[in-house]
């Protein structure tokens, strides 16, 4: 058995990491980066090196690259801390979903967009009264003629405030059944009726929003997907979003941070560091299993709890390096309050828990 990397993807990765050592020498790293690390440099730099969309087809300004490929580049600049929010969603979940359910016309407009870095979007999902629970969205969108008319409220949208476009689920049926009445629409974030307000969380950032449309007119043809089939589709985007590298080191610099400071002497610390280190391996292996096509269905959620709960332990390490320094305004003390994040974005873990339950170990409700 060959244990070693194939020499394509050793050459990338490589390239990936001499990138983030030389972007760090004139830049600060970015905890967070893929969610709240914005650059349109950053953008202009990863596309010009076909680092966005690098597994889409060439047709669409993709790279035909290897998953693996992709993997080992993601890893390298999120846990270096480059910034990558301006395009990550595109290139982890909504490229993807377009590809796999859009039409030919779709893919043609609006893919070339993002692997070239000019494009940011955002995913209209969370509501106030529908959080985890997407199929009580009310959200609604109306056909009129060639346009859907949209109106409703959303929240905790990432990146509302920098997107152009937002990649929206909506009921379009209320008289079926929750479940079965949801469509995806694309829509234009400068299009009249929509009202965006950051919201700012205790480290200071912005990155989540409130995003509000007051009869928003969107043309038709921007429907993705099946009329009112949106739940399946939404819950393989979900696929995308919560089983990827992003989940495990998003605050890895500041593990760097805190194993350079820590007292290498307590068996203690050695006991936590042995554990850290394991940690990364295992969570590793569960996000590749999920790349390469191993995993059976639903075991992304499997993967976003123990890595997104490892990642509050990484916070929790670093607090205890460095104790009252921690208090202070600095890089642990914004890890550690953003780290109550981790196990709510994307799907409380508590939500989805149940789904391992249910729906992997088929265990009754």
């Amino acid at each position: 058995m060959d244990l070693n990397w194939p020499a394509d993807v050793m050459s990338v990765q490589q390239q990936a990491v001499n990138f983030a050592d030389e972007w760090l020498l004139e830049h600060p790293a970015v905890d967070d980066s893929w969610v709240v690390g914005y650059s349109d440099e950053a953008n202009a730099a990863l596309a010009e090196r076909g680092w966005v969309g690098m597994t889409w087809p060439a047709e669409y300004g993709g790279g035909d690259r290897s998953e693996l490929e992709r993997f080992v580049v993601a890893e390298a600049l999120i846990a270096n801390g480059v910034p990558l929010a301006g395009i990550w969603m595109c290139d982890r979940q909504i490229g993807p979903v377009l590809l796999q359910y859009g039409t030919p016309e779709q893919r043609k407009r609006w893919l070339p967009d993002m692997t070239a870095g000019r494009s940011r979007w955002c995913i209209g999902m969370s509501e106030p009264g529908a959080g985890s629970d997407l199929a009580s969205l009310s959200t609604s969108a109306v056909r009129d003629g060639e346009h859907f008319v949209v109106s409703g409220q959303k929240v905790w949208t990432s990146g509302a405030g920098h997107a152009d476009w937002c990649y929206l689920i909506c009921r379009t049926d209320p008289t079926a059944k929750p479940h079965e009445g949801l469509s995806e629409l694309v829509v234009a974030m400068d299009s009249p009726g929509i009202t965006v307000r950051p919201i700012r969380d205790a480290t200071g950032d912005s990155h989540f929003c409130e995003v509000f449309f007051d009869e928003v007119r969107v043309p038709a043809d921007h429907l993705v997907g099946e009329p009112n089939g949106a739940f399946r589709q939404t819950m393989r985007q979900l696929e995308h979003e919560r089983g990827g590298i992003d989940r495990l080191v998003s605050n890895k610099a500041v593990y760097r941070m805190a194993l350079a400071a820590a007292d290498l002497a307590s068996p203690i610390v050695r006991q936590d560091i042995g554990y850290f280190e394991s940690g990364y391996a295992i969570g590793r292996d569960m996000v590749l299993r999920n790349v390469l096509r191993q995993a059976p269905p639903g075991y992304s959620s499997v993967t976003k709890v123990f890595c997104t709960e490892f990642e509050q332990r990484i916070a929790d390490f670093a607090v205890r390096v460095f104790g009252m320094e921690a208090t202070l305004r600095n890089r642990v003390s914004r890890s550690a309050m953003y780290a109550p994040a981790y196990t709510i974005q994307g799907g409380t873990t508590g939500v989805l828990r149940n789904i391992i339950g249910e729906r992997v170990l088929g265990l009754p409700r």
